[in-house]
């Protein structure tokens, strides 16, 4: 199975994000995060994601008689390439669209229903913004974004910061005006 194929469902992409930020969790741990996950759909994507070279195990570990595993994300075979976006077809981003959709709702629904939630505290937005951009303009907003984003991808858990999920989703929803 492939990046696309592996990449392209929401439990694994879910999984996926849960270990970004070079995290090392157990399958128990992961369990925490993905809470609506059964056991057996979690282990069955992790073994997935395993055998696609896109976890690794970092660690393991004797516990009461068992061996407990820790995996890592390898952040390299996480995405996909240029060479392979340019081999997606039109069914193949409707099917990756719905996944990252499925797997952002599924993330919020899981985060209001933490007894601490606060959408407010916690500064949430679910913005959307229709703008008129020339295709030159569509490069430089995503250079801009990609300023933004890049210098935060690399940080690490620590006590005073949360684990956020940023979903820029960017498409053009009606043609330029003709005879402008």
């Amino acid at each position: 199975m492939g990046p696309l194929e592996l990449l392209g469902h929401p439990v694994r992409l879910r999984i996926v994000h849960a270990l970004r930020g070079q995290r090392m969790l157990t399958t128990q741990e992961l369990g925490g995060l993905v809470a609506d996950v059964s056991k057996a759909t979690l282990y069955r994507h992790v073994e997935l994601l395993l055998e696609g070279g896109i976890l690794e195990v970092a660690e393991e570990r004797r516990v009461r008689g068992a061996t407990e595993r820790r995996y890592r994300l390898r952040a390299d075979r996480a995405s996909i390439t240029p060479e392979q976006v340019a081999q997606v077809t039109v069914d193949d981003h409707r099917q990756g669209f719905v996944a990252a959709m499925a797997a952002l709702i599924a993330e919020f629904n899981g985060y209001l229903d933490r007894e601490n939630a606060d959408p407010i505290r916690d500064l949430v937005g679910y913005r959307q913004h229709a703008v008129w951009l020339s295709p030159g303009e569509v490069e430089q907003l995503i250079q801009g974004m990609r300023a933004a984003i890049l210098p935060v991808l690399s940080n690490e858990a620590a006590p005073d910061r949360a684990r956020y999920l940023l979903s820029p989703i960017l498409f053009p929803v009606e043609d330029p005006p003709t005879g402008a």
